[in-house]
């Protein structure tokens, strides 16, 4: 949701070809721009779908603009935020929004490379990682290999097994890892998972609506033990006739009136 007002965006320090989102969680906003990439309802599920316990230690690998510590800040139980990122214009605008959300003494942002983290972060430091990773491997429509775009769509400058054996390396044992990904890789995600001792504890799967297929899945992965996998109710974003369904608006609009579902005023 935009935000337009002018003291706001200058104590964000919002710059030409940049906007101010409203998060609609306590007030938070994040720095975004068109031409580079914008979160979507990937990193919100993703959040929302993330079990924490009071004072958690969290890192965020591949945090983008930072939504997904902003997101987790929200829920006021965190003890300490990372959000690790390699693009410096990303870095950058996270960095801005924590600022402009007053959250300095909560997330850190982090410039560096997911492949390198452990030896600047330490080896099982963080109750909980988070992951939104890049999806599709390199090849699959990927153009230009600098563009910030196409990194985070595509496995360019980390693949899912950089991404998996970093997790393993920074979470403490009996920690958890959290994933959005997509179903068709689901059985290469277990596969790696399992390669790197992380258990998969929970899975439930995105559908679109009633009748259509997940094009998202949700899972969480246990360092160590052998815990039994939970396979969770199916998540609907929209109901059959199109509008959003109480689930998904509740997450995505927390606090707004489900009466203004389809309604157009947001």
């Amino acid at each position: 949701m935009p935000y337009n007002d002018s003291n706001l965006n200058s104590r964000f320090d919002i710059m030409e070809g940049e906007r101010l989102d409203d998060l609609i969680r306590g007030g938070l906003k994040i720095i975004q721009s068109p031409s580079a990439f914008c979160f979507s309802m990937d990193a919100v599920l993703l959040a929302n779908f993330t079990a924490l316990k009071m004072g958690d230690k969290i890192i965020d690998l591949g945090t983008g603009t930072g939504v997904i510590p902003l997101l987790l800040a929200s829920r006021k139980m965190a003890g300490k935020i990372i959000g690790l990122e390699i693009q410096e214009d990303s870095c950058d605008r996270a960095r801005r929004s924590v600022r402009g959300n007053c959250l300095e003494g909560l997330i850190e942002i982090i410039q560096g490379d997911i492949c390198e983290a452990d030896k600047v972060l330490g080896v099982g430091k963080f109750d909980v990682v988070t992951t939104n990773p890049p999806y599709l491997p390199v090849g699959r429509g990927a153009q230009n290999e600098t563009d910030p775009i196409a990194i985070a769509r595509h496995e360019i400058l980390c693949s899912l097994d950089n991404v998996v054996n970093a997790g393993s390396r920074l979470v403490r044992y009996g920690g958890r890892m959290t994933m959005v990904h997509r179903p068709e890789r689901l059985s290469n995600i277990i596969v790696t998972l399992e390669k790197y001792r992380l258990k998969p504890r929970r899975l439930q799967m995105v559908h679109p609506g009633p009748g259509k297929k997940p094009n998202m899945i949700l899972i969480e992965a246990q360092l160590g033990g052998n815990p039994e996998l939970i396979i969770q109710e199916p998540f609907f974003v929209y109901n059959e006739d199109g509008s959003y369904t109480n689930t998904f608006w509740d997450i995505y609009y927390p606090g707004i009136p489900y009466s203004l579902n389809g309604s157009g005023s947001l």
